[in-house]
């Protein structure tokens, strides 16, 4: 009986030690994540990568550490950089923030920190990692439907892609043509109803998530900017005089509604704006 009592007195010391260094760990981690947090603040980000890696070893469950590392690998990743070292900071930020997805997979910060890397890497272009990009601009909207800016990334990319292929559409045909087109003119109508087919519902798309990113925020002059540009790529589908002036003069509208609302802010910027 007295041997029973003494093994039952050295699990509990065992285990109150076990606790009692878990909650040293986690006191080890904060301090680590606030080292980290102070060293990223003054751009030391080899240091602060370290400091956040400690801080996740010793509190897995920290997870501000998690998003910390992994905006600090992020912050350093350079768009269109070829180098290796540069490609592996992005991918690294994108290895972390879906580490953070598997124990918050509706954790918004890191589902728009891999659409937002996702998106400078396509740089050059790079369609399918503009694909990628748009399934967790996606991923957000069903999380947080009445966030604007992921309807605007969305168009964002559609515009990305379909101006892509009109560029690639006329340089290819002023290779044989007698007069080259110019980036303004219009496509001639065999070229068009090609354009039509392969990105007319994609021009649509953005489109209309341009206008939803709008309906979220009246005065949201990046989507409209976007808007303009999907209304001009529209109008390259077009086989008619009158629905390319139409789409065109819906494209100038909108320049000028941006410029009003950019007067606006200038003349008060102390205004919030329309969200």
């Amino acid at each position: 009986m007295q041997r029973n009592l003494k093994d039952r007195l050295f699990v509990v010391a065992v285990a109150a030690a076990m606790l009692a260094s878990a909650g040293c760990d986690k006191l080890k981690a904060r301090d680590k994540l606030n080292k980290g947090v102070q060293a990223y603040k003054a751009a030391q980000f080899d240091e602060a990568v370290e400091d956040f890696k400690e801080a996740k070893a010793l509190d897995p469950k920290l997870m501000n550490a998690r998003l910390f590392l992994a905006t600090a690998y992020a912050t350093q990743y350079i768009p269109g950089a070829p180098s290796k070292e540069n490609v592996d900071l992005g991918n690294q930020a994108i290895a972390e923030f879906k580490d953070v997805l598997s124990v918050d997979p509706n954790n918004l910060s890191a589902i728009d920190g891999i659409g937002s890397l996702l998106y400078n890497m396509a740089t050059p272009y790079n369609e399918d990692l503009l694909n990628q990009s748009k399934q967790y601009h996606l991923e957000h909207i069903k999380i947080a439907p009445n966030d604007p800016q992921s309807y605007y990334w969305i168009a964002v990319i559609d515009w990305n892609i379909a101006f892509h292929g009109d560029r690639l559409m006329r340089e290819d045909y002023n290779k044989d043509a007698r007069k080259p087109l110019k980036e303004t003119d219009p496509l001639p109508d065999k070229l068009a109803e090609q354009y039509s087919q392969k990105y007319g519902s994609l021009i649509d798309e953005g489109i209309q998530y341009a206008k939803d990113a709008m309906a979220r925020k009246p005065e949201y002059d990046d989507a409209m900017a976007y808007l303009n540009l999907l209304y001009r790529s529209k109008a390259d589908l077009e086989t008619s005089a009158d629905a390319r002036d139409a789409d065109l003069k819906m494209a100038d509208d909108l320049v000028h509604k941006v410029q009003i609302i950019k007067q606006q802010r200038m003349a008060n910027p102390t205004a919030n704006p329309t969200s």
